[in-house]
């Protein structure tokens, strides 16, 4: 072997070997994208007036309490619309205190006193970021469930204002994802005032017909074995937010159930509350609905277990919602389509196809053309393939149809820089250069031009990645893998070829 050769054979080798053992066997190592493998495409409305509301809400409480600790007497406080809420029968002598208080506590809201009355409207410029964090929340949260629930290689992006594209190839149970999608997943502990009763009117007999100020209605769960409706106290205990640690276990009876762990802050909340209340009902409640409503037999810490008549996979289902959060606003289903596999196999068959056939016209017509040292362009071509392969098993990136459009481009790609070496070098050969000389020079001269058009060309292929869609993604991803590759097996390996094939003394090459 000659000299200086023997470091570059090994690395050649080495990149071989290692993308080999990446890639093989290629049905397990090389994940389709759902055009080839079929799933679920969903396209899903963020409602953000529910963000807006949860907002609205918690600005009503919090202002209700400062008002009350301040000694400030009013009649009612009510919600006119998402974004809006006016408190009424304002004390006329407390009206400067009241202002006063309102000016120190408000930031993101605009506050009118006209009378006895002040009405308080979210700015233009809070509605639109807590509409905008509603989406980027929702998409987060999305991903965290579906994660977690182990679909492999899902994309869920953002589109337009307030709208949601996910795409989950291989799902074999569309429904149990979308319902995990869906859930809305808020969890709080409240304390319970009364219930459960049959009706709110039997409820609501011993305070007058009428709901408390500090208390909410909630309906129970029948599916879960509490019917009914219970009153609770408006602000919970401790919340979903609070939690450390869930997992799937099992209650008192060996029934499915969820553990919980609650955070150093949420346990200390958790057992001053119970502590206060032995003997008293506290509601779990999941998305308004109570799930049960167990006694407060002792002083609580900071674990415990939800009960609620859960089989296995609502159990589990369960603690992915809850580990992954609450969604922040509620979302609507635009769009389903199901790809089947059988679609999935044909587009395989024909894209692989597609692929042979271009793979086999190249290597013919470099060959035919360029003789032996279109052989060594096929070398490299083939090389490079095996390295997209493995570089895309090792990241785990979906091989899309689209992808084996750019599989067929970069083909074409990988011999052009194969061309324009070789009629660099005959072009040195015409003007009396030796073989060695001429491949040298037609290496060296060429690698300029091979090195622009390939770097244009990759980033290109970032902004498409960047900006683009599932199939573009896959596109764009098998482009760039190919063009990098390109850069090694078409210069590098070709180089080395020439080197470890043509004597120095050689006269003759057959190009």
């Amino acid at each position: 072997m000659k000299k200086g050769l023997r470091w570059k054979v090994l690395l050649t080798l080495g990149a071989l070997g290692l993308s080999l053992f990446l890639a093989l066997p290629l049905k397990e190592k090389i994940k389709l994208g759902l055009d080839l493998k079929g799933g679920i495409h969903l396209v899903l409305q963020v409602m953000t007036d529910d963000a807006l509301n949860g907002e609205t809400d918690q600005e009503i409480i919090r202002f209700t309490d400062l008002f009350k600790k301040n000694s400030i007497r009013f009649t009612t406080a009510a919600k006119e619309k998402p974004g809006r809420f006016v408190f009424t029968g304002l004390d006329v002598d407390q009206q400067i205190k009241a202002r006063d208080l309102v000016a120190q506590y408000t930031r993101d809201w605009d506050a009118s006193f006209m009378a006895d009355r002040v009405t308080f409207t979210l700015k233009a410029s809070a509605v639109t970021f807590l509409k905008d964090q509603a989406v980027v929340q929702t998409v987060e949260t999305i991903r965290n469930r579906i994660d977690q629930f182990g679909v492999s290689e899902p994309l869920i992006q953002r589109q337009g204002e307030n709208q949601i594209v996910v795409e989950l190839p291989g799902v074999d149970d569309p429904e149990r994802v979308k319902d995990l999608i869906k859930v809305t997943a808020v969890l709080e502990w409240k304390l319970v005032k009364a219930g459960p009763a049959e009706d709110e009117a039997t409820l609501l007999q011993s305070f007058g017909g009428t709901v408390p100020d500090d208390a909410e209605i909630v309906r129970g769960d029948p599916a879960r074995g509490h019917p009914g409706v219970y009153l609770v106290e408006k602000v919970a205990t401790v919340s979903g937010k609070d939690l450390r640690m869930v997992r799937r276990g099992t209650d008192e009876w060996g029934n499915p159930a969820v553990s919980f762990t609650l955070s150093s802050d949420g346990g200390r909340r958790f057992e001053q509350v119970t502590g206060a209340n032995i003997g008293r009902a506290l509601a779990i409640i999941l998305d308004d609905r109570v799930q049960s409503a167990p006694n407060i037999n002792a002083r609580i810490g900071d674990s415990g277990i939800i009960q609620g008549q859960f089989t296995i996979q609502q159990a589990d289902d369960l603690v992915v919602v809850l580990k992954a959060g609450a969604l922040p606003a509620g979302i609507k289903y635009l769009e389903e389509r199901m790809i089947g596999p059988a679609l999935g196999s044909d587009s395989i068959r024909q894209g692989m196809a597609a692929g042979l056939v271009a793979i086999l016209l190249v290597m013919t017509f470099m060959v035919v053309y360029y003789r032996l040292s279109g052989v060594n362009a096929v070398i490299a071509m083939i090389l490079n393939v095996v390295i997209l392969f493995g570089v895309l098993a090792y990241f785990k990136a979906n091989l899309t149809l689209p992808g084996i459009a750019g599989l067929i481009l970069a083909i074409g790609m990988s011999v052009d820089a194969n061309v324009l070496i070789f009629e660099r070098i005959k072009e040195e050969r015409a003007l009396g250069k030796n073989v060695p000389g001429a491949i040298s020079l037609g290496f060296s001269r060429a690698f300029t031009a091979i090195f622009d058009s390939n770097l244009t060309t990759i980033i290109s292929a970032v902004f498409l990645f960047q900006f683009g869609t599932g199939p573009i993604k896959g596109y764009a991803v098998t482009l760039i893998i190919s063009l990098i590759a390109n850069m090694f097996t078409a210069v590098f390996v070709s180089r080395l070829i020439f080197d470890l094939v043509i004597p120095k003394t050689a006269v003759k090459l057959s190009i």
